[in-house]
C-alpha cells in the first residue's frame, strides 16, 4: 500500500462515529433526555374508558419511558422528573427551573436533544418561553397527550415516540423549539390549542405545520422565520424572578375595572386582549393610557387568534406609547413582554422585539 494513504486510512478507521436516531447504520443512536413536568400524558383514570375526570400528573417519567419499549430502537433515552403538575398550575418559577435545566443539559456533548413532557393546557406557553431562552440549536421538542396513559387508545405513547424520533433527527436541528403531537410538527411560536378535548387540538391556524412524522420518517416542509433559541438575545441564566405581566380581556360593554385593578397592583406590564384588531373601547383605552402614565408597559394583542395587530390603526399607539403584539396571541405576547422587560423598558426596543420574535 502506498504509504501516503496510511494516515487517511487510519483516520477513517479510528474516528468515532456519532449518528443520530434517523441513521440506518448500526452505530450509536442519539442521546435524548426526557424532562417530565406532569400533565395528562402522565395522568391516570379509574378505568380504560375514563377520558374525563382522570387525575393528571400521577405517572413518573420512568414509567412513561418503560411503557414505550420501542424507544430503545431509535434513541438512548433517560428521564428526569423536573416537577409533576397539571399544567394549569404552571408558574414563572417552574419555567425558569425547566429552562435552566434544559440549558445545562444542552451544553453537554452526550446530549443530542431534549423532549419535554407537558400538560396541554399551557403547553404552547412553555414551548414559546423555551423558544426565547434556550441557548442551543439542538432539538427541543415539547409533547403532551389529550388522553391519560390508562385510557383506551391513549395518544401519549405514540406522541412520545414521535417526539423522541424528532428530537434525535438531524432534520430538527436548528429549527427552534418544536411541538410534536398527532403526527404533526409545529413551531412553538405559531402553535396553539384549538379544542378542549380532541387529539388534533394543536394547530398553527394560519401559518400551518412545519412538518410531519410518518412512520420513522421526519419530514419538514417550511422553516420558522422569526428569531429563536441560539439566535435569541435573551439570557435567563442569572434571573431568579420574572417581571409581573398580566392579561386584561376585551369584550362588549367592558369597563375599566380589570385594567385599573392591575395598575393598582403595580404590575410591570399589561397585555390587552382586544376585540377585532386588538382594539380597546374608549373607556379601556383611557384606562390603559393611565396605566402607561404610571410606568406600566402596555401591549395590544387580540382575542381573535389570527392575524397581525396593526400599529396606529384605530389606536394612536405612538401617542399612547403602546406596543403591538404583531401576530402573537395574548398568552404568548405576555411571555415575550416578560422576557423583554428583563432587558429594557424602552417601548421602541420592545416593539422591535415583537417584530423579530
Amino acid at each position: 500500500m502506498n504509504s501516503r494513504f496510511v494516515p487517511i486510512l487510519l483516520l477513517v478507521l479510528c474516528s468515532p462515529v456519532l449518528l443520530r436516531a434517523d441513521d440506518t447504520s448500526e452505530k450509536r443512536v442519539a442521546n435524548i433526555v426526557i424532562l417530565a413536568t406532569g400533565g395528562t400524558i402522565a395522568g391516570s383514570g379509574a378505568t380504560s374508558t375514563t377520558t374525563v375526570g382522570y387525575k393528571a400528573a400521577t405517572v413518573p417519567v420512568q414509567a412513561l419511558i418503560d411503557a414505550v419499549p420501542e424507544l430503545k430502537k431509535i434513541a438512548a433515552v433517560r428521564g428526569e422528573q423536573v416537577f409533576q403538575i397539571a399544567s394549569q398550575n404552571m408558574t414563572n418559577d417552574y419555567w425558569l427551573k425547566l429552562a435552566k435545566r434544559a440549558n445545562e443539559l444542552l451544553k453537554q456533548r452526550d446530549v443530542d436533544g431534549i423532549v419535554v413532557t407537558h400538560g396541554t393546557d399551557t403547553l404552547e406557553e412553555t414551548a414559546y418561553f423555551l423558544n426565547l431562552v434556550t441557548n442551543s440549536d439542538k432539538p427541543v421538542v415539547i409533547v403532551g397527550a389529550m388522553r391519560p396513559s390508562t385510557a383506551l387508545s391513549a395518544d401519549g405513547p405514540i406522541n412520545l415516540y414521535n417526539a423522541v424520533l424528532v428530537a434525535g433527527s438531524k432534520e430538527a436541528f436548528g429549527k427552534g423549539v418544536l411541538v410534536c403531537m398527532n403526527d404533526q410538527i409545529n413551531s412553538a411560536r405559531d402553535v396553539t390549542k384549538t379544542n378542549t378535548s380532541t387529539a388534533d387540538t394543536f394547530k398553527s391556524p394560519e401559518l400551518g405545520v412545519l412538518g410531519y412524522v410518518q412512520g420513522d420518517r421526519v419530514a419538514f416542509y417550511r422553516l420558522p422565520a422569526r428569531r429563536h433559541t441560539l439566535n435569541s438575545e435573551f439570557d435567563i441564566s442569572g434571573i431568579d424572578k420574572l417581571p409581573d405581566v398580566e392579561i386584561a380581556y376585551g369584550f362588549a360593554s367592558v369597563s375599566r375595572t380589570t385594567v385599573d385593578a392591575l395598575a393598582a397592583a403595580s404590575v410591570d406590564g399589561i397585555v390587552y386582549a382586544g376585540v377585532g384588531d386588538g382594539n380597546p373601547s374608549e373607556v379601556t383605552e383611557q384606562a390603559l393610557a393611565d396605566a402607561r402614565a404610571k410606568g406600566i408597559l402596555i401591549v395590544r394583542s387580540a382575542r381573535v387568534g389570527n392575524g397581525i395587530v396593526a400599529r396606529n390603526n384605530e389606536v394612536n399607539d405612538d401617542k399612547r406609547d403602546f406596543v403591538v403584539s404583531d401576530t402573537l396571541n395574548p398568552q404568548k405576547a405576555r411571555i415575550l413582554l416578560m422576557i423583554a422587560l428583563t432587558k429594557t423598558r424602552d417601548t421602541k426596543e420592545i416593539q422591535r422585539m415583537f417584530y423579530e420574535y
